[in-house]
């Protein structure tokens, strides 16, 4: 969870023709699956675009993302036309964050082009039977875990002849220093 600040700021409503004062907020933003299926339905695309062009955000789709984000109650919706640049980077930091401390090894596998969206993560939260209560968890996190569930479900990998002599040579080596015999 991030909480942001968006400070008092006078303006000009040319619709009104009056000045208007918004006062200081600070409001509480949930990166989350939950956030990203209430925008997707409103949009009508995926979130996730990984890069591809034809599904970039314009400005307004990702303040209205910040919006879907929002879980503190009853916000005006004229304080997020007003959030400072130097909150918006927190806000994409906190979106970029892996929020675990998980890795993984550098796959050599093409990456899938399939489109990632709410439904699929969904999906694969029920194939891989993860609680719904983590569809509020940061949706990194959340990745992370189902990640983390895919590559533990696999078979494991069966190695090569080659690989199995290669190893076994390694430990009969190790055990003859360790030993201190000649074989």
């Amino acid at each position: 969870m991030l909480t942001v600040t968006i400070p008092k700021r006078e303006f000009y409503d040319e619709e009104k023709n009056e000045f208007t004062t918004v006062k200081e907020r600070k409001i509480r933003l949930e990166h989350s699956l939950v956030s990203i299926s209430k925008w997707e339905s409103k949009h009508n695309k995926p979130f996730l675009s990984f890069d591809n062009p034809k599904h970039q955000k314009t400005d307004e789709e990702t303040l209205d993302y910040i919006r879907t984000m929002t879980i503190t109650q009853n916000v005006p919706a004229e304080v997020y036309k007003y959030i400072p640049d130097n909150e918006l980077r927190k806000i994409t930091e906190y979106i970029d964050a892996p929020m675990t401390a998980t890795t993984f090894a550098k796959d050599d596998h093409k990456k899938s082009r399939q489109t990632v969206t709410s439904e699929l993560i969904y999906y694969w939260m029920i194939a891989l039977n993860v609680p719904f209560e983590c569809q509020k968890w940061h949706l990194n996190r959340l990745l992370t875990l189902i990640n983390v569930c895919n590559v533990k479900n696999q078979p494991k990998k069966k190695r090569s002849r080659a690989e199995i002599l290669r190893r076994n040579r390694a430990m009969n080596e190790a055990r003859k220093k360790k030993l201190q015999t000649r074989g």
